[in-house]
């Protein structure tokens, strides 16, 4: 990292979300900026990472609050740390949509660790799914972005969950707050057209 010493920081104040408060992380400014600039109407960004970050934007681009908890990793984590006999995971058992048999077995696996594993994955889901329709209610029009490094494991399970009838659109984005950096940065050094 010696080699970004000098680099230039990013500033909260450099992201243009409109009511965001001070204390807001600059990941989830970037990131609820970047999904708002690529809908212009209100998008809840499910930031999938070390905590699951819930974050709402309205039809204006103005930050309306959010939600956190701990992600994945945390909650697998905390259960081995807090509760006798329950081991500890460095790395994820197969589950549901990975190597894992496919059906209902899949859902209730008999191993520990799976066992764990799904149990977590499909809490955190169920939080997006929930959030997803309040956040339709608040804001009509809303779409669902997921994004983070675990997204890509909450994706079929929030797809499979989600109600056909609230006619939520999901895009996944696994990379958002890198593609809003960008965004941020060609707009910051785009030479401005003259008035005339």
């Amino acid at each position: 990292m010696a080699g970004l010493a000098g680099a230039p920081r990013l500033d909260l104040s450099q992201v243009p979300l409109l009511e965001m408060p001070a204390w807001l992380g600059i990941d989830r400014a970037l990131a609820g900026w970047g999904a708002w600039r690529q809908d212009h109407r209100p998008v809840l960004v499910a930031d999938a990472g070390t905590a699951l970050s819930l974050t709402l934007v309205d039809g204006t681009g103005r930050f309306c609050g959010g939600r956190l908890q701990a992600g994945a990793a945390l909650q697998l984590q905390a259960l081995a740390a807090g509760t006798a006999g329950l081991p500890r995971l460095d790395a994820w058992p197969p589950m549901h949509g990975d190597s894992a048999p496919v059906g209902a077995a899949a859902a209730w696996p008999q191993e520990t660790a799976a066992a764990m594993a799904e149990g977590v994955v499909r809490g955190l889901a169920a939080a997006v799914v929930a959030a997803a329709a309040d956040a339709a209610a608040v804001c009509p029009g809303c779409r669902l972005w997921l994004t983070g490094g675990d997204g890509a494991r909450l994706l079929p399970l929030i797809e499979a969950a989600m109600p056909a009838a609230a006619a939520l659109e999901l895009i996944h984005a696994p990379n958002l707050c890198l593609e809003a950096l960008v965004q941020l940065e060609d707009a910051q050094t785009r030479p401005r057209s003259p008035r005339i």
